[in-house]
């Protein structure tokens, strides 16, 4: 079955680095864009960043350009989101997601950015 499993989160202080992984699993990888998005308490999910099929195309939310790099193995079938230069609001539950042809959502990573 298709899954999507994030690991990396936790907490860190501002200012600090972390890189979250998504396996894949069950769906050919490689054929999929694929994004990182979040949620933090009493917001809406929104996309933070995504990486086109081959990994050569990526894309950024204002709010995280130039700190954050999405990136992708193909052969691990995995995708990274390397977060640096944290701030409190970027404190949410961060999930990877397939962007179509099916959509497909892990189970999320908390991460909390706090001194």
């Amino acid at each position: 079955q298709v899954q999507l499993v994030e690991s990396g989160g936790g907490l860190a202080q501002p200012g600090g680095s972390l890189r979250l992984s998504c396996a894949a699993s069950g769906f050919t990888f490689s054929a999929y864009a694929m994004g990182w998005y979040r949620q933090a308490p009493g917001k809406e999910r929104e996309l933070v960043a995504a990486i086109s099929s081959t990994g050569i195309d990526t894309n950024y939310a204002d709010s995280v350009k130039d700190r954050f790099t999405i990136s992708r193995d193909n052969a691990k079938n995995t995708v990274y989101l390397r977060m640096s230069r944290l701030k409190p609001d970027d404190t949410a539950v961060y999930y990877c997601r397939t962007r179509g042809p099916y959509v497909y959502w892990g189970q999320g990573t908390q991460v909390t950015v706090s001194s």
